[in-house]
């Protein structure tokens, strides 16, 4: 079975930003709950001049021996400026992948082994990546979401006699769902 991004436990630059870790050095747990069990890892910031770092600290349980493991380790950030002033941060991914250090700039990191890193080391797709657009069900939703979209902004059907801009975005997006409809009316004919 195929480990998908959004399965993931993961820790991103906004979530840390929100909760003010980029303002100073400072230091924190972050806590997953799935079903019954709770995961947490210990978090500090450090914010210097030129050297910028998230360190993680956790202990690590190997599932088959039992067998536990403290793992303590920094992750570089770096910053880039923002058009209308102030920064922006992001992780520099800390694994290796054949012996090569990756230091891709990323906004999120994933935990797919022991370690947090990027999603393209752990080779970790979204599983929107897999699903099948092609599907008359999937369209059909896509359809309605879309649909009902359009008719909460739209105003009017008309003006001055003409169809307004959204009334034909909403009859062009009606007449591509057709053969998906009728598609979804022969199956349930069957």
């Amino acid at each position: 079975m195929r480990d998908y991004a959004d399965e993931c436990r993961s820790v991103s630059v906004s979530f840390l930003h929100k909760h003010g870790y980029f303002n100073s050095t400072q230091s924190g747990l972050i806590t997953w709950t799935h079903g019954d069990s709770k995961n947490s890892i210990s978090i500090a910031s450090h914010i210097e001049e030129n050297n910028d770092y998230i360190r993680f600290y956790y202990t690590q349980t190997n599932r088959d021996t039992g067998e536990k493991k403290d793992v303590d380790y920094k992750i570089p950030l770096v910053s880039t400026k923002c058009h209308f002033g102030g920064k922006r941060w992001w992780f520099m991914c800390p694994l290796s992948r054949n012996g090569v250090y990756c230091g891709k700039r990323v906004g999120v990191l994933y935990k797919g082994g022991d370690y947090f890193g990027c999603r393209h080391c752990y080779g970790l797709p979204y599983s929107s990546q897999y699903e099948n657009y092609r599907s008359p069900l999937l369209a059909t939703m896509n359809f309605m979401f879309k649909a009902e979209d359009l008719e909460k902004k739209m105003k009017r059907r008309t003006y001055a006699g003409r169809p307004t801009k959204k009334a034909r975005r909403l009859a062009r997006l009606c007449q591509r769902a057709r053969p998906y409809l009728a598609s979804l009316q022969m199956e349930k004919m069957l």
